[in-house]
């Protein structure tokens, strides 16, 4: 007797062309796979099954595209044209468009299935889309009583689909309790769900697989967009932790990050720790975004790439030439952050591409508070978590965070951050206001540099030719410490 073969079988997945949906497959669509589109009118359904048709449709694996909507296939591809993902070249060759209109009419829907399987024998296609599905049922009826028009459809047109050797999609509009009770989504080996929602002035559009058989996709809601380049996911930053290669952190805390101050490295036992996030607090005009230019330029002195995300000026408002130097010269990746109602996982997207793109060691955010007024206000409800997340996954890549936070100086409180965020921190730089005979005094601190001495002193410094020069400390001046808070002087 023959020994059984225990090997696993590997089925094909198929790459969808649809930017961050693979990830969330679970690697892509299994080959011959029945899948459900569904989701609210509006979502994106027909745009995302044409985005992938095109992406997978060639001469080896046509594909055919029913349409049950009253309006013609022409007039679809006239608002489809739009996208580059669209190929005449492929229309009448490796796709095919039918209109199945005329033949619900009188809502028979046996006879609308007879067409479909009529025109897949004839095309032999690798892919068949029907749009709207639910528009089939709607209209259909049974001459059985006894049997819905929904479940006698789905079961006939699912041993149809098994068959025909080729990956299927149904896409229609479905309500959360429709779902709950409709066969098709038991029957359906993948589902992948679209929603959008007003929250204030912004559109929310999310995406969710529901159900993949045979692989891991990534569970919850994810962020997806509708641009003119199409339909482009971003996976939760929760999602992407999987994604990243994560390194071990003891073997970065004895590397230390220069600052680009030779006087605050000193002050900070050495350096800033590698795979640290560092948080640079003080009011406006103490020089946080000076600071995080130096860092930045110290890296590229040293052959380290950057990044930075700077949500309160346009590249163009940088005040630094330094920074704009390195950013024209591509030492430096800028994340686009003029567009509001963005989302977390859009902009935790763009710094790992930029990160990836650049083999990145440093990155900057200027400012946390920039930060939360640019996301869209759905998702700053969620920002101190995501942004943990973030942090987190950054920092797991060997990538050397600092976030710069504006604080109003109150002169008798000492505070670390605006919303509970110096939590997120490994190390906190301060930088505020003193008032010196008559004068106001900028001076700096190293709060904390978690597992590491570092220097206590509180010291004056000054701000030439962006450059952060620091200066003696408050201790050398005798009389000084008497006219400062409390807090300040216990510090």
């Amino acid at each position: 007797m023959s020994k059984i073969d225990n090997q696993p079988v590997r089925i094909q997945k198929l790459q969808t062309g649809v930017p961050g949906l693979d990830a969330l497959l679970g690697g892509g669509l299994p080959e011959f796979s029945f899948n459900l589109l569904a989701g609210t009118p509006g979502s994106g359904k027909t745009t995302l099954a044409h985005q992938m048709m095109f992406a997978l449709a060639n001469p080896e694996r046509r594909a055919i595209f029913f349409t049950v909507l009253g309006e013609s296939p022409l007039k679809m591809l006239r608002y489809q044209q739009q996208f580059p993902f669209f190929d005449l070249d492929k229309v009448n060759s490796s796709i095919k468009f039918v209109n199945l209109a005329s033949d619900l009419l009188d809502g028979n829907f046996d006879r609308v299935l007879s067409r479909i399987i009529e025109e897949v024998q004839a095309f032999s296609p690798g892919l068949v889309f029907v749009d709207s599905f639910r528009s089939i049922v709607q209209s259909g009826h049974s001459d059985d009583p006894g049997i819905s028009g929904l479940q006698h459809l789905v079961q006939q047109l699912g041993m149809q689909m098994s068959s025909w050797q080729a990956t299927t999609f149904l896409i229609g509009e479905y309500l959360v309790q429709e779902a709950e009770s409709s066969p098709i989504f038991t029957v359906a080996d993948g589902i992948i769900w679209m929603s959008q929602m007003a929250y204030r002035d912004s559109m929310i559009r999310k995406i969710q697989v529901v159900k993949m058989r045979g692989q891991a996709q990534s569970p919850g809601l994810h962020t997806f967009k509708i641009n003119n380049q199409g339909i482009e996911v971003f996976p939760r930053v929760v999602a992407s932790l999987e994604n990243v290669p994560s390194v071990n952190p003891s073997e970065h805390t004895s590397v230390r990050m220069p600052m680009g101050n030779p006087v605050l490295d000193q002050m900070m036992g050495g350096g800033l720790p590698q795979a640290y996030s560092v948080l640079v607090v003080g009011p406006s005009g103490s020089g946080k975004t000076i600071l995080a230019t130096q860092f930045l330029a110290e890296g590229v002195r040293l052959g380290e790439k950057g990044v930075i995300a700077a949500f309160e000026k346009s590249p163009h408002q940088l005040i630094s030439h330094k920074l704009k130097h390195m950013i024209k010269n591509g030492d430096v990746g800028v994340i686009k952050t003029q567009t509001l109602d963005l989302s977390l996982d859009e902009i935790f997207h763009d710094m790992l591409e930029n990160v990836r793109r650049l083999n990145a060691k440093r990155l900057v955010i200027d400012s946390l508070s920039g930060f939360e007024l640019a996301l869209s206000a759905a998702f700053r409800e969620d920002f101190r978590e995501a942004l943990y997340r973030m942090v987190a996954s950054l920092t797991a890549m060997g990538v050397t965070v600092l976030m710069t936070a504006e604080l109003e100086d109150q002169y008798t409180t000492l505070k670390f951050s605006s919303s509970g965020n110096a939590f997120l921190a490994d190390a906190i730089i301060m930088q505020r206001y003193v008032e010196v005979s008559g004068q106001l005094r900028r001076v700096i601190a190293v709060v904390k540099v978690r597992s590491s001495t570092h220097s206590k002193d509180i010291c004056f410094y000054t701000i030439a030719e962006d450059e952060i020069c620091i200066g003696e400390p408050l201790t050398n001046y005798v009389g000084i410490l008497s006219g400062l808070p409390e807090k300040i002087r216990q510090a």
